[in-house]
């Protein structure tokens, strides 16, 4: 299907250069612009009244880098100083701290603002592109409820701000190339830099915008007959960039992450499975969103079963056949289909990502990547409509009517990621064998002090999945909080069985095993999480403590100076060297 003038009916541009108005001074596209925000914020309300959830806490609420200008430095210059090396998204978040503490509703404007902004950013870019039914489309993705996961949480800031500089760079490139706009050779070389700029900052946020140079390859390839050499080389420093950044976040994740060891040890066989069972998984939420969970079943891949083949051999049908029909239907719907595609492949298995301990997909992985299927959608709709002459008025209400669903089952959505409670009890309705949710659910009741309930969910959860080092690990914590201590060394010790290197698990079971007085015991995974963690202060307070008690006076001053340079801003690590190294104060 070949793509050629805008509908001015449902999206973009009037014809034959015209400029709509609604009121003097106020062009059409003003108006259409601000009903997009307005309806992105009335279908995100409930988060205004949310607070933080999973993974908030070491991104913002207990991240010690936002509290002060050092933080900021450790930011961008010690990439394992955060969970991820996006340091342009903890940025923000130090910002945000300094502005309004950790009031959550800052965040969540934040996080709702720049979602719409990428909205209208993507309705531009297809208006630009004179691709029919750009403003439903950008509508479309502003109200999809797959795309509340990346919006209502906090810590999924990498993805809106992310996607925010992907488009800005990509309508910059654009115009350089003298695809959407017309300027002076001047205005398109800073459209160039500016694109460059923009393209550096989206990596800076979150690298699965290395994928920007292949589509605008894609999109060049789409409005020319064929590309020249002439095309590819400005994009090389954009290839070179985002090869070498996603490089550096792939080892980050291996190894300052933990993306590795049999989770995550898949034969190239069962990768493409896995790759095709993704894509046409992401395609179907977006046509059917329901259910939508935080955490969807773990796939058991098995090449020896039939119908797992069917996946990946729908997708090379239908990408084959589209490259066969493009000189009769047009290349826009192959680019549309590659672009969704291209842009999910770095979360389609090929590469080890953390999330695949749980999972082998999650809503937050096609943000960026729906837009290919989205647009598509969209331009065939409005095509139909038009083939059809169906008229005006009932193209809209149609319109309107589908925004009105997807914003409704998005405002719906949102209740699920209310607090902490609200996520896991809505997951385990929706996916009771997640043993995640049961993981995190029992640590949120321990926390409460309900210990019996806690402890049928880390029971549930290890039923389910007993070789997960976290279960053991926050079991081991609730047993210890009970006074059975046999038993959560026990369960220690497993957690270490399966990640020997968790710096927590060893000061755990250090911790118990002085409480049992087994006080050599306690100093040795002490320090075997001091090797593990070298910054780790809480782990030289309590070895300074059992050193101590061995009368190791001057080995526990060291400890406790190690600790207190670690965090200077501790009264009780002061404290506690203070009672060593000064003499105590004469009585009258």
């Amino acid at each position: 299907m070949k793509f050629g003038r805008p509908d001015p009916a449902i999206a973009d541009a009037p014809p034959d250069g015209q400029t709509y108005r609604v009121i003097p001074g106020l062009p059409r596209g003003f108006w259409l612009g601000l009903l997009l925000v307005l309806a992105t914020v009335a279908a995100y309300w409930p988060v205004f009244s949310a607070g933080f959830i999973w993974d908030d806490d070491d991104y913002v609420t207990r991240n010690q880098n936002l509290r002060d200008a050092a933080g900021l430095w450790q930011i961008w210059f010690n990439p394992a100083a955060t969970p991820q090396y996006y340091p342009l998204v903890h940025t923000t978040f130090w910002l945000e701290y300094h502005l309004w503490g950790l009031q959550p509703v800052g965040f969540h404007i934040v996080n709702v603002l720049l979602h719409a902004l990428g909205a209208i950013l993507v309705w531009r870019i297809l208006a630009g592109l004179n691709l029919p039914g750009a403003w439903l489309a950008a509508a479309v993705f502003s109200l999809h409820p797959v795309q509340v996961e990346s919006v209502a949480w906090v810590t999924e800031r990498k993805n809106v701000l992310s996607a925010v500089l992907y488009f800005s760079a990509l309508l910059c490139y654009l115009r350089f190339a003298a695809l959407v706009g017309v300027a002076e050779e001047s205005g398109r070389r800073t459209s160039y830099y500016a694109a460059l700029g923009l393209f550096v900052a989206a990596l800076l946020s979150k690298t699965v915008a290395c994928s920007l140079p292949a589509a605008i390859l894609l999109v060049l390839w789409w409005k020319k007959d064929r590309l020249h050499w002439r095309d590819v080389v400005p994009l090389l420093p954009f290839f070179v960039l985002g090869a070498g950044l996603g490089l550096v976040t792939a080892w980050l994740e291996k190894h300052h992450v933990g993306a590795q060891g049999a989770h995550w040890s898949l034969t190239p066989v069962e990768r493409c499975l896995v790759a095709g069972r993704a894509l046409c998984f992401y395609v179907a939420k977006l046509i059917w969103p329901h259910p939508l969970t935080f955490n969807y079943p773990r796939w058991t891949i098995n090449p020896g079963l039939w119908w797992q083949w069917l996946f990946p051999v729908a997708v090379l049908s239908v990408v084959g056949g589209l490259w066969l029909a493009r000189h009769k239907i047009g290349k826009g719907a192959l680019v549309g289909v590659l672009f969704f595609g291209g842009t999910l492949m770095p979360a389609l298995g090929f590469i080890n990502l953390y999330p695949m301990l749980y999972s082998f997909v999650a809503d937050h992985f096609q943000y960026l990547a729906s837009i290919g299927m989205i647009a598509l959608a969209a331009s065939l709709a409005v095509r139909f409509l038009r083939w059809r002459s169906v008229n005006l008025q009932l193209q809209a209400a149609l319109a309107a009517l589908l925004l009105l669903l997807l914003g409704s089952l998005t405002w719906r959505q949102c209740g699920a990621y209310q607090n902490l409670e609200t996520l896991w009890l809505d997951t385990l309705h929706k996916n009771p064998r997640s043993w995640l949710a049961h993981s995190n659910l029992g640590r949120l009741l321990a926390q409460k002090q309900n210990y019996a309930d806690a402890e049928a969910h880390y029971l549930t959860a290890l039923a389910i999945n007993p070789d997960v080092d976290t279960i053991h690990y926050n079991y081991g914590n609730l047993l210890a909080r009970t006074s059975r201590l046999d038993a959560a060394v026990t369960q220690y010790h497993q957690a270490l069985q399966l990640a020997p290197e968790k710096p927590e698990a060893h000061l755990s079971l250090g911790t118990v095993l002085y409480l049992q007085h087994r006080t050599g015991e306690a100093i040795a995974e002490f320090e075997r999480a001091i090797r593990c963690q070298p910054d780790f202060a809480d782990a030289y307070y309590d070895l300074g403590n059992a050193l101590s008690s061995q009368h190791r006076l001057a080995s526990a001053v060291a400890a406790y100076q190690r600790a207190l340079r670690l965090q200077p801003n501790s009264e009780l690590f002061r404290k506690r060297l203070q009672s060593l190294t000064e003499p105590p104060a004469e009585g009258r």
